[in-house]
């Protein structure tokens, strides 16, 4: 069995999340980290881990050279780090969600995955959550019949969740593409916070193959929980012919069918433990990934560059008050055009 090394850039509370995962992964190794802007961060990474550290991501990838680079810092060091870790050869790359802030980081990083020959995959990990698999399962075996409708919706806004629970949504729906989206927005505030993105959205989603969607993000989003938590409140339910699967990270999942019905709440400690199994398995995808170049792991960057385009056209339609068709080419003010219409409004 091949025996993988991996190393992490950004040693702040995600990446423990990333680390933890190794404890079930046999095939890979945690070997090294790197975090330039906190010495005492890095340190405490380093020693709970065992791993050597570093203070430039440079130069652990030069050393080191990892077959696998967790990327676990901030989303607007991604243009820097991105085209520095193609350029070294790393082969494969784990890159944190959102996959851009905004549409100039989209067109760089569309730019890059047509050139790139290191494998990018994006840190959607949910896919591979117990309760999302045995929905999708249900899905995938006609338990429900035909979908008709899927609804997803988070507390957070769409860079901080929601580019998470439209992965859920496409993940129930075989990864038909987006093709049109008709949406709104408000709320200009956090546009200036490390997640840039509206306060508020909500949008109506066409999927290729003909299913709509509702897509809801921030604080207008449905509270799922007696629980004030805001990230707490994330959900996807797709209805069939036949019955629904319903998905929450923090609440449970249920499938109820003409069929079957089960119905599973989560307990406190499940939601971690699954989280770090969850992370695990797109861990073991991307090693997959680089021993069969045609299996691609599931959240690949083209296609979250494709649902990042998504949120694109839900500026713009918010900006036009019109439906936008997807694929997108936002003008290069796009960011600007959205900023000023959130502060009209």
């Amino acid at each position: 069995m091949t025996k993988y090394r991996s190393a992490i850039i950004g040693c702040g509370g995600r990446a423990y999340g990333h680390a933890n995962a190794y404890q079930h992964i046999p095939q890979g190794e945690l070997v090294a980290c790197a975090n330039r802007s906190d010495t005492t961060r890095r340190q405490k990474f380093a020693e709970t881990f065992g791993v050597t550290g570093y203070a430039d991501a440079e130069q652990m990838l030069r050393t080191e050279q990892p077959d696998l680079v967790h990327l676990v810092a901030m989303p607007d060091q991604w243009r820097e780090l991105m085209p520095m870790v193609s350029e070294l050869g790393v082969p494969a790359c784990i890159v944190e969600k959102p996959i851009a802030c905004g549409a100039e980081d989209w067109r760089f990083l569309c730019d890059l995955e047509a050139q790139t020959d290191t494998k990018f995959g994006v840190g959607k990990q949910f896919r591979w959550h117990p309760g999302l698999v045995s929905c999708r399962k249900a899905v995938q075996d006609g338990e429900l019949g035909s979908i008709n409708f899927l609804d997803f919706s988070c507390g957070m806004n769409l860079t901080a969740q929601g580019t998470h629970i439209i992965d859920w949504a496409m993940s129930l729906n075989n990864d038909s593409p987006i093709v049109r989206v008709f949406g709104t927005a408000s709320g200009a505030e956090s546009l200036d916070s490390d997640y840039p993105a509206p306060d508020t959205s909500s949008c109506q989603v066409l999927f290729e193959n003909g299913v709509y969607g509702l897509w809801n993000t921030g604080f207008t989003s449905p509270r799922i929980m007696d629980d004030d938590t805001i990230y707490k409140h994330c959900r996807v339910a797709a209805y069939g012919e036949n019955g629904h699967v319903l998905f929450e990270e923090f609440g449970g999942w249920q499938i109820v069918s003409t069929q079957n019905v089960e119905i599973h709440k989560a307990m406190p400690d499940e939601c971690r433990q699954n989280n770090d199994l969850a992370q695990a398995r797109l861990i073991q995808a991307m090693f997959d990934w680089s021993e069969d170049d045609t299996h691609p792991v599931e959240t690949n960057l083209k296609l979250a560059l494709h649902q990042f385009n998504a949120v694109l056209g839900i500026y713009a339609s918010a900006i036009s008050h019109q439906p936008i068709d997807i694929p997108f080419d936002p003008p290069d003010d796009l960011d600007v055009q959205f900023r000023e219409a959130l502060s009209r409004s």
